[in-house]
């Protein structure tokens, strides 16, 4: 068992359509670390595997593979009826320094769906 195991989970991961879609098209061992990554985050809340994107209220799960930036952006569902859940919306492959806005767009389209169907 690795060694994060050990630590108390700080939220759970749903992966949204788009998100898992984005997954089956990478390379096996590509999806396997970002999962690992994904996974790893849940219990270590370590920004160079999470973190919140300056400005806004989208976060990142960021993983580094075979000299890639591979990212899945996801928001926070803290309502009351779900432990607290984090919602992976999609996933693409960063090109550029800066996460490119139509991403971000695409994620805040997706929250906005995700909370309009739970009302």
């Amino acid at each position: 068992m690795s060694e994060y195991m050990e630590t108390k989970e700080k939220f759970k991961v749903a992966y949204y359509t788009d998100a898992l879609e984005f997954l089956q098209k990478i390379e096996p061992k590509t999806r396997e670390k970002i999962i690992y990554n994904v996974d790893k985050a849940r219990y270590t809340l370590d920004p160079k595997l999470f973190k919140k994107l300056t400005g806004t209220d989208i976060w990142e799960f960021r993983t580094l593979y075979n000299g890639k930036h591979y990212r899945l952006l996801a928001f926070w569902d803290k309502t009351k009826d779900v432990d607290t859940l984090v919602v992976a919306t999609h996933g693409f492959i960063k090109k550029t320094d800066k996460t490119p806005s139509k991403e971000i767009e695409r994620a805040y389209e997706i929250m906005k769906e995700y909370f309009d169907f739970k009302r």
